[in-house]
């Protein structure tokens, strides 16, 4: 099996199988031999953000010498994207070799009776494999969904675990209020290791710190006052962190973030709070942490692209209004437009009020995105309509869109949201014309 019918044989995996049961999951790392077991794991959870603490955290690694394997979800064009060594990509070959080898394991399973593994769940124990074949020493590991019942809670010793900003996404499976929420995704806490956590929302606080005091798990938590700007541009963001927590690291530490969206402060300061717990005696110095958080990329999250040009996946009440928040910034001191679709099940009316309300963009292009999730783009506009007189153009067809937007930009910037879907689509066109 070559690795374009491992990819199709994946994609047909949800249609006949679901999620299951943490005991089948179990079954099926033990039948490749535990590869987590081998590793120094760090469990990142949460609602926004835990992709960008991961990247962050591998960075950090990667440049401090160390062999760091990072998986995250979802993929925005290529599968492989869900496993990076030392923050490249694997290739097609090594993911081939894993998937047969899981493949195997399955087929056995299958045999004796147990349930096929879900989609996500064969993915995790495929990067298990490819962990452990390249030798990685950290793994940086993003759950899939929730926190508790996610198959990478099965890891049993991880040395941290991080949980990121909770707010409410995802309510049909983990709960309807923050409050609920937060206990699924502080289901990752484990006795005695350290807990990492934005402490900003007093609900989630109070749940993270209970399941901490049940878990004797040590706390470190991320509060507002810790970080002091000093200089922000389109790209980057310049910042003081008050490290003054740990008496030995002293009292500052200066960051640049590669990014313009403040909410990646909170992130990269929850991945510097996380080295310096499994780092006590600080053999990751501060120089190699701020460059390593210098170096980070990470896609689809305010992203810059093209100039001027940033690409956002923010899809939730939380992402929208970080989203808001970092445009309305923007605008202060240039134009913006807007490129925008939703997918079928997010609250896209409220989203389009939402960005209506505050952001006031010269032009904005409305598209589609394919498949069974699919709001038409003329309903987008018609919602558009609605909550603005900003001019709007209706193009179905994604790359002709992206290709209105850049012509509607003129001068200023062109933010392109809604959906990490629609971030996948152009970043795939923009790999496209690479190529050309």
């Amino acid at each position: 099996m070559d690795y374009t019918e491992a990819v199709a044989y994946i994609e047909e995996v949800p249609k006949f199988t679901k999620k299951n049961k943490p005991e089948n999951t179990w079954e099926l790392l033990e039948r490749i031999g535990h590869p987590e077991r081998r590793m120094k794991v760090i469990h990142v959870a949460g609602t926004n953000g835990k992709g960008s603490v991961c990247a962050f955290l591998s960075s950090i690694l990667t440049h401090a010498g160390y062999r760091t394997g990072l998986f995250t979800s979802p993929h925005l064009v290529h599968i492989t994207e869900r496993f990076q060594i030392n923050g490249e990509e694997v290739s097609q070959e090594c993911f081939t070799w894993a998937f047969a080898e899981v493949k195997k394991a399955i087929d056995a399973m299958v045999a004796d009776g147990y349930a096929h593994p879900a989609y996500f769940e064969l993915l995790f124990a495929a990067g298990l494999l490819i962990f452990q074949r390249e030798q990685v020493e950290y793994l940086v590991l993003e759950t899939g969904l929730g926190g508790r019942l996610d198959a990478t809670n099965l890891v049993e010793h991880p040395i941290a675990t991080v949980l990121t900003t909770i707010s409410l996404d995802h309510m049909e499976y983990l709960g309807d209020t923050v409050e609920k929420i937060a206990r699924e995704k502080a289901g990752i806490i484990k006795e005695g290791v350290p807990v990492i956590f934005d402490g900003r929302n007093p609900k989630s606080r109070e749940v993270i710190l209970a399941v901490a005091k049940e878990k004797h798990a040590p706390v470190w938590e991320y509060r507002q006052e810790m970080c002091k700007i000093l200089d922000k541009t389109d790209k980057s963001i310049d910042f003081l962190l008050d490290c003054s927590y740990d008496e030995k690291n002293g009292s500052t530490l200066a960051i640049t973030v590669p990014y313009l969206a403040e909410y990646q402060l909170v992130n990269s300061s929850l991945a510097v709070g996380t080295i310096h717990r499994i780092d006590p005696q600080h053999v990751v110095s501060d120089a190699v942490i701020a460059e390593g958080i210098r170096s980070t990329r990470w896609q689809g999250r305010m992203e810059t692209v093209l100039p001027g040009v940033v690409l956002d996946g923010a899809h939730n009440a939380d992402g929208i209004k970080e989203f808001i928040r970092t445009v309305v910034g923007v605008q202060e001191h240039r134009s913006v437009s807007l490129l925008f679709s939703a997918v079928v099940e997010k609250e896209y009316e409220k989203m389009i009020a939402e960005i209506c309300e505050s952001v006031h963009p010269t032009s904005i292009v409305v598209t589609q995105i394919d498949g069974a999730r699919v709001v038409p783009a003329e309903v987008l506009s018609g919602v558009f309509r609605k909550y603005t007189d900003a001019e709007i153009f209706t193009e179905p067809d994604v790359e002709q869109a992206f290709a209105k937007a850049l012509d509607e930009k003129g001068d200023g910037m062109l933010f392109c949201a809604g959906s990490l879907y629609l971030v996948g689509d152009i970043k795939a066109i923009l790999q496209r014309r690479e190529k050309h």
